[in-house]
């Protein structure tokens, strides 16, 4: 998984999977979710971040258990 922000454009990347996109859909206004040829889920994009998270340019990685 990597996750970027672009304080340029407000907007925060996490790829959760390296395969090509195949379909991107704003289910959410300003969440754009993104699929591949099988319908996988392999990232989405948060526009506005800065307006949506607490702080865009932190994040906080934990394993359960």
């Amino acid at each position: 998984m990597k996750v970027t922000y672009d304080p340029e454009v407000d907007v925060v990347r996490i790829v959760f999977s390296n395969a090509p996109v195949e379909e991107s859909d704003e289910d959410k206004p300003g969440v754009i979710m993104d699929y591949d040829r099988e319908g996988n889920l392999v990232g989405m994009e948060i526009l506005d971040a800065s307006k949506r998270m607490e702080n865009p340019r932190s994040v906080e990685y934990a394993v359960a258990g």
